[in-house]
């Protein structure tokens, strides 16, 4: 397994304990942005906004 796969996989174990599961689109963003392809900074705006937009539509 390599460094990035791991990381992905604790990520993902922390959030299933508070019962947030990464779906694919997150674990591709981590990868992306472990991988330098996309920057931190971009990486967690991303997710930010996808997460404040969906909590505030339910």
């Amino acid at each position: 397994m390599s460094d990035v796969e791991r990381i992905i996989n604790n990520v993902n174990a922390s959030m299933e304990m508070e019962n947030m599961p990464l779906i694919a689109e997150d674990k591709d963003l981590i990868k992306s942005c472990l991988e330098g392809k996309i920057s931190f900074g971009d990486t967690l705006n991303d997710i930010v906004s996808k997460y404040t937009k969906e909590s505030f539509t339910d």
